[in-house]
């Protein structure tokens, strides 16, 4: 349930309203915008008369949220989250850039993916230290130590940076990690959501490759749930019957996201289609559909690159196109 507060409406009467819901064994989810304040009621409000609170003078109206989505639902948020990540600004409006490689392979690799990808205007840099992946004989990521590289980057070129994580257990690890990644795959983790529902640290949430957008947006209600309201959602790509492309890229869920949701959506052309050269158009399209970021992978020579170098952007292909989005973007906001 969602109760509208009138403009102006007296802040002792409504501190009396907050109090009598909370009696009531319900968590208020407070929105204050430009021009009103929402209340989202959180828990059994069946038993709630909302022609009594409707009938209050303060208040504007009372509607039901049939979603089960409650605290990331844009009818409890009229407004766009801004997401916070360091000094960089995601969502309502700010389009953040973040790139590098899929993996933390050395010390020389890291830096130099760094130094590239800020020249080219990236305000954020991202590399796998924990890495997922399918075969147990490939290439699992340097772990710990790629977690150390990472802040080594972040000290010289002052990016905040990304990187995924695997387990509950790893969180001592993650401290200093800017922005913490949920991957695909455990996207549906729920006792890692919980967890990270506890902390006050910005989280990036990929959707599953075989998950609807409900069930999307159900995971980040249960960081949300948690106390943890600083999350991005990432768009990179679904499992379809096509073989030609990694995944298929779902840009309908952009615009899609921005109705039923508040949060910040960002996404990843480089998982969704596996292949390089697909990479900037569809890059190009998520910033012409309304998408509030990018996360892309770049390497400094993908030929050689641990993990996934057949969609990794070189160094200059990524600059071609970081300006080529700036373009796009300029051309959107007209």
């Amino acid at each position: 349930m969602i109760v509208v507060l009138k403009h102006g409406a007296d802040k002792e009467k409504q501190d009396q309203l907050i109090d009598w819901l909370k009696g009531q064994g319900l968590g208020i989810h407070i929105s204050e915008g430009q021009f009103q304040t929402v209340l989202g009621l959180i828990g059994d409000t069946g038993r709630i008369d909302m022609d009594l609170i409707a009938s209050l003078g303060i208040v504007d109206s009372v509607k039901r949220v049939t979603e089960p989505f409650k605290c990331c639902n844009r009818k409890f948020h009229p407004d766009d989250m801004v997401v916070n990540v360091g000094d960089v600004k995601v969502g309502g409006g700010n389009f953040c850039m973040i790139a590098g490689p899929c993996s933390v392979e050395n010390e020389e690799q890291i830096l130099a993916v760094a130094r590239a990808v800020k020249a080219s205007g990236a305000n954020m840099l991202r590399g796998g230290a924990f890495k997922p992946r399918t075969s147990p004989y490939d290439f699992q990521g340097l772990k710990a130590t790629g977690i150390e590289l990472l802040k080594l980057a972040r000290k010289e070129t002052g990016l905040p940076i990304v990187t995924e994580i695997m387990s509950v257990n790893h969180l001592p690890l993650f401290e200093d990690v800017d922005l913490i990644q949920v991957g695909a795959r455990n996207m549906q983790n729920f006792e890692l959501l919980k967890e990270l529902g506890k902390l006050d640290k910005p989280i990036l949430l990929k959707r599953g490759l075989a998950n609807t957008l409900k069930e999307l947006l159900m995971s980040a209600e249960y960081i949300m749930a948690g106390g943890n309201e600083r999350v991005i959602l990432c768009e990179r790509g679904i499992r379809t019957f096509d073989d030609y492309t990694r995944n298929t890229l779902d840009l309908a869920a952009v615009p899609m996201l921005k109705e039923l949701t508040h949060l910040p959506i960002i996404v990843d052309p480089s998982h969704a289609t596996g292949i390089a050269r697909l990479v900037p158009p569809m890059a190009l399209a998520a910033a012409a559909c309304g998408a509030d970021g990018l996360i892309i992978e770049v390497h400094n020579d993908p030929m050689k690159a641990l993990c996934d170098g057949a969609q990794s952007l070189r160094p200059e292909q990524y600059d071609e196109l970081a300006k080529k989005v700036r373009r796009v973007r300029e051309v959107v906001n007209e």
